[in-house]
């Protein structure tokens, strides 16, 4: 009874043991923190190994920060829908947060004329700096108007000559690359004799007929569901979609 008993107590203690030692294991993985990186970082991640994000917010603000540079063009970081789906699984997601971001005055979303579905997004404290007007508020004037046209911020509804849209300034010559950057990369990959490629060689082309860069072209095709990735024994990789 005793021999049995001590048995039952040398258990229980080796329970107990192994669920404190447990304990302090998982204890010291929560305390554990993922290593701090800012968007600057992501300047120099290549595509693959960022195509994802859980959240819209964190895709804007790495897609910014990844906005290629253009040669004597001054336009303000913007995000194409289409990039955020291709980035965010849910597309009922980043509509939704979108339009929440929209109403806390942190985002503008811009119809673009390249594309009946296309929309560009840029942070509001972007825009606002491409012109002080627009950022002291107060009373509109006739003269202040004509100032924002004139800069390329505002443009004249045709159904009503006393309405406008926000506009982005200095926008012509990249919505054009845009368009011409799609066709380019479709035409190239239809050329392929499997229509594919692997994404890391295949960010690393230069464009003959676009200022943006491939990783800028790939979010908007994969978005827009031109283009599908898959998974190789290489690396990921990026075909033409078939419907």
């Amino acid at each position: 009874m005793i021999s049995s008993a001590n048995s039952g107590m040398e258990k229980i203690s080796e329970s107990t043991s192994r669920g404190k030692k447990l304990a302090r294991e998982q204890e010291e993985d929560d305390n554990k923190t993922e290593p701090e990186i800012s968007e600057s970082d992501f300047e120099t991640l290549s595509l693959e190994q960022n195509l994802t994000f859980s959240y819209t917010l964190i895709a804007l603000r790495i897609m910014r920060a990844q906005f290629p540079v253009i040669d004597k063009v001054t336009v303000q970081p913007f995000i194409l829908r289409s990039q955020l789906y291709s980035c965010v699984k849910d597309r009922t997601q980043v509509d939704r947060e979108i339009e929440s971001l929209k109403k806390e005055k942190k985002l503008r979303v811009f119809k673009l004329n390249t594309g009946q579905d296309d929309h560009g997004i840029m942070f509001t404290e972007d825009y606002l700096m491409q012109c002080l007007l627009l950022a002291l508020g107060g009373k509109v004037k006739d003269a202040h108007i004509t100032v924002l046209i004139n800069a390329g911020l505002l443009t004249r509804q045709l159904v009503d000559s006393n309405m406008y849209w926000f506009a982005i300034p200095n926008i012509g010559s990249v919505l054009k690359s845009l368009l011409q950057g799609r066709k380019e990369l479709l035409s190239f990959l239809s050329r392929r004799k499997y229509k594919e490629m692997l994404m890391a060689p295949l960010e690393m082309k230069r464009f003959r007929m676009s200022m943006l860069d491939t990783r800028f072209h790939l979010r908007d095709l994969i978005g827009s569901g031109h283009l599908k990735t898959f998974n190789t024994p290489t690396g990921l990789a990026v075909r033409i979609s078939k419907d």
